[in-house]
């Protein structure tokens, strides 16, 4: 039984389409995923230099929160820091003001 009715099982259709693609797309179809073993055992190129190895953002899973409340705090304190410097010297300094007065 057929699950995708777009898709051809037919021999001598799939032999044309597979022959006449161009390569970029000929890599795609013969692409697939790695085993998480083979994974980091390929991650080293020959001249052990460690490479990158793409992760999809669909793919990525949260495996630990930091939910610290003392790191919470120290980012709370550092905001209200931040944002009282401005509000003790003010806009203006006073000799700024008696000439603006006069």
């Amino acid at each position: 039984m057929k699950f995708d009715p777009f898709v051809t099982s037919d021999q001598s259709k799939n032999h044309k389409i597979y022959f006449n693609v161009p390569s970029c797309i000929h890599r795609k179809i013969m692409s697939f995923p790695l085993s998480k073993e083979l994974r980091q055992n390929t991650a080293r190129k020959v001249t052990d230099i460690t490479v990158h190895v793409g992760i999809h953002p669909n793919k990525v899973v949260i495996t630990r929160l930091h939910l610290d409340k003392d790191h919470k705090k120290k980012i709370l304190e550092g905001k209200t820091k931040s944002h009282q410097v401005g509000k003790e010297e003010g806009k203006y300094k006073e000799e700024t003001i008696e000439k603006m007065q006069e």
